[in-house]
């Protein structure tokens, strides 16, 4: 568990977090500026809060009342940066000993162990200079990993790759968040990651933290707007792989009593799948239509409305027990008479949702 309570000053920014996460991976959002590397400074022990506590798993590691202040090398946290920091000098191999022996700690991980979860093999031999930057960053959070950390902070990590080198080291940080077995902090400002990747999300925003919680809730909200990006809001649906139709190429979602049809996953029956719906690829209808081409229509109730000052508004509908955002035009809200209450169709195009926009539940 990863508990902060603190307040600091970072130049010109005041700094106050206040947030509290069960284990898993714990994500860390806002936009640039908004004090994400200087918070997790501080966490790690680079920068001196001016009060408060943090905890992990309830060993402190700063508490300005008991004047606790741990040195940074005795803090146990493994840090993986937006570039790799590799010792350019070293094999792979090489690289990844380092932190066994930098860390002089009794082994939680074998190499072996570490080597498999990031299929690092086919790299052990060879030198930073010749990888890829998706490459490099695996080395770099095996690194992090063999030196037997109590708490994972991942700053950014993907931040320097291209899309297409991402989306090669998306599935190891899969299986990173699956199956490390420690808290992690995940650094970022992209929505899509931390849909992906966590279980509670913190919203920070110009050194503070307004909100913090369960990811799907959070993304939910609609008050988080301004904080959150109002282009890339949107929902988290969890669910199982029901079938998968080999003709039409489509994958059966099962989201509590209704299915959402999405484009071949090659999943098998049964697998739990986390999807991210964007706000602006929701339509809604007061009747069920016909003679259209969406697959997707789910019975819902709308649970809230929020109207901004320019054409749009934010309409939050409950489908199950779960929640779906739309973003439509104020006027459609005035001639489809919507209100809170309301029973609508939601209706959500299967080709909207591309593989970026879905993957396993974190465990």
């Amino acid at each position: 568990m990863l508990d902060v309570d603190i307040k600091g000053q970072v130049g010109a920014l005041p700094l106050t977090a206040r947030f509290k996460s069960e284990g898993g991976v714990t994500s860390l959002f806002g936009q640039s500026g908004a004090g994400k590397t200087s918070l997790t400074n501080m966490i790690a022990g680079l920068i001196r809060p001016v009060s408060g506590r943090i905890t992990v798993n309830g060993t402190p590691l700063f508490d300005a009342d008991k004047n606790i202040n741990l040195a940074v090398q005795d803090r146990r946290i493994g840090h993986v940066f937006q570039d790799a920091r590799l010792f350019p000098h070293m094999s792979v191999r090489s690289n990844l000993s380092y932190a066994r022996w930098a860390g002089r700690r009794k082994a939680t991980r074998s190499m072996d162990e570490v080597v498999q979860l990031l299929g690092l093999q086919p790299l052990l031999s060879r030198k930073p200079a010749t990888l890829s930057g998706g490459e490099r960053q695996r080395v770099a959070i095996g690194r992090a990993l063999l030196s037997d950390p109590r708490l994972l902070i991942m700053d950014e990590p993907l931040a320097n790759l291209d899309q297409a080198r991402r989306n090669d080291i998306l599935p190891y940080l899969d299986r990173l968040c699956a199956e490390a077995g420690i808290p992690i902090l995940y650094v970022s400002h992209s929505i899509e990651e931390v849909a992906r990747l966590s279980q509670t999300l913190v919203i920070l925003s110009d050194g503070q933290t307004p909100a913090y919680g369960p990811v799907a809730e959070m993304l939910a909200r609609t008050d988080l707007g301004k904080a959150t990006g109002r282009h890339e809001a949107g929902a988290l649906l969890e669910g199982t792989v029901s079938h998968t139709d080999s003709a039409w190429g489509l994958t059966h979602i099962n989201i509590g009593g209704a299915t959402i049809q999405i484009p071949d996953l090659g999943a098998a029956p049964g697998e739990p799948i986390r999807l991210r719906i964007r706000a602006r690829d929701v339509a809604l209808a007061t009747e069920v239509p016909k003679g259209l081409s969406i697959r997707n229509r789910l019975g819902g109730t709308i649970r809230s409305i929020s109207e901004e000052s320019g054409p749009y508004a934010e309409i939050l509908c409950s489908v199950g027990e779960q929640m779906i955002r739309a973003r439509i035009t104020r006027a459609s809200v005035a001639d489809l008479g919507l209100q809170v209450g309301k029973t609508v169709t939601v209706l959500i195009k299967s080709v909207a949702i591309d593989k970026r926009q879905r993957a396993p539940v974190p465990g």
